[in-house]
């Protein structure tokens, strides 16, 4: 039995915000949108370079206070090929970019951005991103 991973969820304060910052810092388009007003909720789903895996934003309207991510969450990563221009673009964005790195003893092969929420994603030296 096969059990294809479909989509991640992040809550998010600002869905405009959002979406904007996934379709601008990474490519992402929105694939589907569904309103709830009865239900107090808008979902928002985005793919990245016609994947079928999804990235879900989780509107709550009567969300006043940010969400806590915790500290067992870490990070969702996306590809690309080259990291060095990647990470100029972000950084020229204004984005808040860490510095590249590596695994020790390795050359740099990844660094992360946050997103408007809080949420970091992990760019990797990718071949065939």
């Amino acid at each position: 039995m096969d059990y294809p991973m479909i989509h991640i969820c992040y809550r998010v304060m600002d869905l405009a915000a959002s979406e904007n910052f996934y379709r601008t810092a990474f490519g992402f388009e929105i694939s589907r949108k569904k309103d709830y007003p009865e239900h107090g909720f808008t979902l928002s789903y985005m793919t990245s370079a016609g994947l079928p895996f999804e990235l879900e934003l989780t509107y709550n309207y009567e969300q006043a206070e940010p969400y806590v991510i915790g500290d067992g969450y870490s990070h969702l990563a996306v590809g690309v090929e080259d990291l060095e221009a990647s990470h100029q673009r972000h950084s020229e964005m204004g984005l808040q970019v860490t510095p590249m790195k590596g695994l020790p003893g390795s050359p740099p092969k990844f660094y992360f951005v946050t997103d408007p929420d809080g949420f970091r994603i992990e760019v990797v030296r990718y071949q065939n991103a």
